[in-house]
C-alpha cells in the first residue's frame, strides 16, 4: 500500500506541474509498454511500440521495470531532452551500491553493463545516452502534441475539481484504489511505500502513458511528486483537435459513455450503443468512476452505471 502522510501545511501546498517532462514521459511510456493491463485501450499502442522501438533502446529495459518502482535518476525533472540527459549524467556520481544491487536484481538482462554504469565506465554511459535518445525519438517525440493535450486536459479538470470539492476529492480521483484515512492519502495496491511529506508539499504530474497505481518520487529540494494516470491516456487522445471540451478531457469514447449515463445503463447496453467491446466499456467506466463522474452498482447479475451529480455538472459546463 502507498501511504502519504500530509500535514496541514502540505495540504495547502499541493500544486500541479506546469507541463509534462520529456524523460518522465519516456520512462512512463517504456514502463507502460511492458505492462499487460488496460489492453482494450493500450493494446494497439503496445503492438506499434514493439515494432518501432529500436534495438539500441533495449538497455533501458534493465532500468525501467513494469511496476514503476525504478531508479529515479533516469527520469529527472527537466524540461528538455538535452537538459534531462545532462541531469542523468550528473546523477551518475551519486549512485549507490544499494541501488545497483536492487536494479540488477530486477533487470531481465545480464548485470555486467549495469555494474559498468555504476562504475562510471564511459562506454556504458554512452550506451545509456544513445538508448535514451533513440527511445525518445521513436516513442515520445512523435506523440508530444498529444501528450501535452492529455496533460493540459487532466490538469484543467482536476483544478476545477479542486476548486469545487477540495484537495481530498481531487487526490482521491487519481486512481480507483485511492482513498483518505484522516490526513493520510492511501492507495491500496502493492508495492508498499510510506512517506511523510513533512511540510515539503506535493506536486501532481499526470502521465498520458502510465496505467498503474500512483507513483511517489522525492525531488532534490525535499518535496515530492505524485505521478498518476491522466484522465485521457495517449491512445484516446484525438490526433486532431477535439470537437469539444469534454472530448479533449475524456477522449471521444469516454465522453460518449458519460453522455449516455445521464440515464442508467448496464455494461452490455453501453457496449451495444457505442459498438465497443465489454472489456473496453469496463475500463472506461472504471476511470470515470475513479474520477467521481459515475457510480456503479449491482442488480442481480447486471452491473448498472449512472452519472453522478459531478458528472452531470461536467456535462452541463462543457456544453
Amino acid at each position: 500500500m502507498l501511504r502519504v502522510h500530509f500535514t496541514a501545511e502540505d495540504l495547502l501546498n499541493v500544486t500541479f506541474a506546469s507541463e509534462p517532462l520529456p524523460l518522465v514521459e519516456l520512462s512512463m511510456a517504456l514502463i507502460a509498454w511492458q505492462r499487460v493491463d488496460e489492453q482494450a485501450v493500450f493494446g494497439r499502442w503496445r503492438s506499434r511500440v514493439s515494432r518501432e522501438l529500436p534495438d539500441r533502446a533495449r538497455p533501458l529495459l534493465d532500468l525501467l521495470r513494469p511496476d514503476g518502482d525504478n531508479p529515479q535518476f533516469v527520469e529527472p525533472v527537466a524540461r528538455s531532452l538535452e537538459e534531462g540527459l545532462a541531469a542523468v549524467r550528473d546523477a551518475g556520481a551519486r549512485l549507490s551500491a544499494e541501488q545497483l544491487h536492487r536494479t540488477a536484481a530486477r533487470a531481465p538482462g545480464p548485470a555486467s553493463w549495469l555494474r559498468a554504469l555504476w562504475g562510471q565506465d564511459r562506454e556504458a554511459w554512452d550506451l545509456l545516452d544513445s538508448a535514451i535518445r533513440c527511445a525518445y525519438e521513436a516513442v515520445v517525440a512523435p506523440q508530444w502534441p498529444r501528450v501535452r493535450q492529455s496533460y493540459r486536459a487532466d490538469v484543467a479538470w482536476r483544478t476545477r475539481l479542486l476548486a469545487a470539492h477540495g484537495i481530498k476529492a481531487c487526490l482521491a480521483s487519481v486512481h480507483p484504489a485511492a482513498a483518505w484515512s484522516d490526513t493520510v492519502f492511501e492507495v491500496g495496491l502493492e508495492p508498499d511505500y510510506e512517506v511523510r511529506l513533512g511540510g515539503g508539499g506535493l506536486m501532481l504530474m499526470p502521465s498520458a502513458f502510465w496505467t498503474g497505481r500512483p507513483l511517489l518520487a522525492g525531488l532534490p529540494d525535499g518535496s515530492h511528486v505524485l505521478h498518476y494516470p491522466a484522465m485521457t491516456p495517449l491512445p484516446l487522445v484525438e490526433p486532431d483537435r477535439a470537437e469539444g471540451a469534454l472530448d479533449a478531457l475524456l477522449g471521444r469514447t469516454r465522453a460518449a459513455v458519460l453522455h449516455l449515463l445521464i440515464e442508467q445503463r448496464t455494461t452490455s447496453e453501453l457496449a451495444r450503443d457505442l459498438d465497443i467491446s465489454l472489456p473496453s466499456v469496463s475500463e472506461h467506466t472504471r476511470t470515470l468512476r475513479a474520477a467521481g463522474l459515475i457510480t456503479t452498482e449491482r442488480d442481480g447479475k447486471a452491473v448498472l452505471h449512472s452519472a453522478t451529480g459531478l458528472g452531470v455538472d461536467l456535462l452541463h459546463s462543457t456544453g
